[in-house]
C-alpha cells in the first residue's frame, strides 16, 4: 500500500506542475500564436491551437530524446 500512496503523490505533483506550466504558458502568449485557428460566432467559439501543438510537440520530442540519451 505504501507504493500506491507514493505513486498517487507523484501523479498529483505532475498534474499540479502541468497546471502551473499551462498558466505560465498562457501568460507568455503560448496558445495565441499566428496559425492557431479561432472561429468566433455569436454564441460559439471554436479554438484549435495548431501551431502551439506543433511547437509543444517539437520541444517535448527534443527534451525526451535528450533525456533518453543521457540516461541510456
Amino acid at each position: 500500500m505504501d507504493s500506491m500512496g507514493k505513486t498517487l503523490l507523484v501523479i498529483g505533483g505532475l498534474i499540479a506542475a502541468t497546471g502551473l506550466l499551462i498558466i505560465l504558458a498562457g501568460r507568455l502568449g503560448l496558445g495565441r500564436l499566428p496559425g492557431d485557428i479561432i472561429i468566433r460566432r455569436e454564441n460559439f467559439t471554436f479554438y484549435f491551437p495548431v501551431v502551439t501543438i506543433l511547437l509543444v510537440s517539437i520541444v517535448l520530442t527534443l527534451l525526451f530524446n535528450l533525456v533518453s540519451r543521457i540516461f541510456k
